[in-house]
Parts: structure tokens; sequence; C-alpha cells
């Protein structure tokens, strides 16, 4: 899927930009960028940092699937992210934490948020919300984070810039929404996987209300995390914040 690219000097933040013109009737695709964001958001409305010359985009998109289906798309997004960091650096430093946290060299480098409503013509409007650390490392963090420019691949003389990874991003997630249109979610699911290392060994899950220790056990068919408990019991976790191996 080819979407245009638009890219704005600042905006508070490209999600909310997304929200007001779906709520205006535009069914996109559109992505849009903006080189400062004023009041960027993440998961559980934390703050997220708007450094100027890091990637801040969101794709606005009309669908006609289930708000459950359409989650779907954050194991795309994260996907997408991979392949985009994979043009400019190691390969090999590039993982995915459950869900949809893009690492570089185990420290977070890019946070998706995705968010929803009922579209005036019909269906749902999407808006994937996407920011990369491209030059600078935000300050503020949770963890540990890092940005490309830190780990750029032998013969890769910079980071993009915010109009180059925007069309790159803009190409990568197509590939993948692509393939979820036409083939559904295993073949994204399949993917994710082999880029989530710990999906099977010690885990830590920070839920709302409880903290849970086990062993990872693999994902569900809708990608969420099965954790063995120390009493033999399964837990299905569709959100929270997880740690793997010797962090958990």
């Amino acid at each position: 899927m080819d979407a245009p690219v638009l890219i704005l000097d600042e905006t508070d933040s490209t999600n909310a930009e997304a929200r007001r013109r779906a709520e205006a009737g535009e069914v996109g695709p559109l992505w849009i960028t903006a080189r400062r964001q004023t009041a960027g958001r993440g998961r559980r409305g934390r703050q997220w940092g708007s450094d100027s010359g890091n990637l801040f985009t969101s794709l606005l998109l009309l669908t006609q699937k289930s708000p459950a289906e359409a989650a779907q798309l954050t194991f795309a997004a994260s996907l997408a992210v991979a392949d985009l960091l994979d043009r400019y650096v190691p390969a090999a430093l590039v993982t995915i934490k459950w869900p949809n946290d893009v690492l570089l060299d185990g420290r977070k480098t890019s946070g998706i948020l995705i968010e929803s409503g009922p579209a005036p013509s019909g269906g749902l409007w999407l808006a994937v919300g996407i920011g990369v650390n491209l030059t600078q490392t935000p300050g503020d963090t949770e963890r540990p984070a890092t940005c490309i420019a830190e780990h750029l691949a032998h013969g890769v003389a910079s980071a993009p810039t915010v109009d180059e990874a925007a069309k790159v991003l803009a190409e990568t997630f197509g590939v993948w929404l692509d393939r979820w249109t036409t083939l559904g979610f295993q073949p994204i699911l399949d993917a994710w996987i082999a880029r989530t290392p710990g999906l099977h060994g010690p885990c830590t899950a920070r839920l709302t209300n409880e903290t849970l220790t086990g062993t990872a056990d693999g994902v569900e068919a809708d990608g969420s995390l099965r954790l063995k408990l120390s009493d033999g019991s399964l837990r299905v976790i569709s959100a929270g914040d997880v740690f793997f191996g010797e962090a958990a």
C-alpha cells in the first residue's frame, strides 16, 4: 500500500492530528509526520520525548475490521520499524521486546501507539503512531534508550533525516500492511516471533494491579503472552510492562 507522506514543521502530536482529520471525515491512508511535537504521548498516557531530529509520525487509515483485529497492526508496526533500522545499523543489534518495543543493542529506540475511533463514514479510523530515535537519545526515558546515530553500520555515513526516515517507514510498513490485509495475522505473528527473543524463558510482568513472575511460554494466536507461574498455572497477558531473562 502506497500512502502519501505529509511533513509538518510542528504539531502537538501526530496521533492527535490524525484524530482531528479522521473526525473531520478524512479517511487516508496518509502518513502525518512532524519535525517537532509539543505534546507527544506514549502508552498509558506517558510523555514521549520529542527531540528535534527524531521521527514522529502517524498513519491515518480506515478499516472495516474489529478493534481487536485492528490492534494486530501494532505487531506489523514493530516489524516495519525493525526493517527501517536494518537499513542503517547492524541487523544483529535489532530485536523486538513483547509486545512492540523495538530495541537496538538491547535499548529502546522506538515507541508505538495505536488509537482508533468510529469513522463518520462507517468503519474504524486508526492512527498508528510511531516514534523512532534517529539522531537524539531522549534523556528522560523510563528505561535505557538509544538512537540510530549511535550504532551506524559499516559504510553508513549518518542516520537518516526525518524526511528520509518517514519515507522508508512508509515503504516498510506498507509491505506488512499489505500482507496483513491479504494473508491475515499469522504471517505477521510468525515474522514477529522470529525477531522477539525471550518468549520461552524467565519473565516478570508488571500489570496494573499486580506483578507476576514465572516463565514465558510463547504467545497466543492473537499475540498475547503466555506466562507460566511457579504453581503451574497459566496467565495470558494482553498488556503490561514485561521483562525477560536476567532483567526479570
